[in-house]
């Protein structure tokens, strides 16, 4: 296993400096192990962690919800877990409700730009502002 530093598993992870530092603050990341000179050193495990946490957060999951899922035992397949299984289900859920509402945002805007049409709708009647 490698030991990387906060630079490399910021790069590696997506996630800032700042962010790993602050999910550390606050139980989302376990404290990183540390150099004899008091830098942080980070292995494959942290960085799993921390991709898990920017999936969980590109479901619209609070902090205070990943904390309470990363308790469970994240290395254990779901099935022995159905509680946290059906957390994921949930998200699920709402994610494919996103993908539905923006492949509708999508088709809107390619009928606009397809037809050469104003954003709003047509006025029936111009002359009278009562339409």
């Amino acid at each position: 296993m490698g030991a990387y530093s906060i630079k490399q598993v910021s790069k590696k992870s997506g996630l800032t400096e700042d962010a790993i530092r602050y999910y550390e603050k606050i139980g989302l990341l376990p404290y990183a192990k540390r150099k004899l000179n008091g830098h942080r050193i980070y292995d494959e495990e942290d960085i799993e962690r921390m991709e898990l946490i920017i999936c969980l957060k590109k479901t619209g999951m609070s902090l205070n919800e990943m904390k309470h899922i990363l308790q469970y035992p994240v290395k254990d397949k779901l099935s022995s877990t159905p509680e946290l299984k059906s957390i994921l289900l949930e998200y699920k859920e709402k994610v494919m409700t996103q993908i539905h509402d923006l492949q509708s945002i999508v088709a809107f805007i390619d009928a606009k730009l397809e037809n050469d049409e104003t954003l709003f709708r047509p006025q029936m009647n111009k002359g009278n502002k009562y339409g």
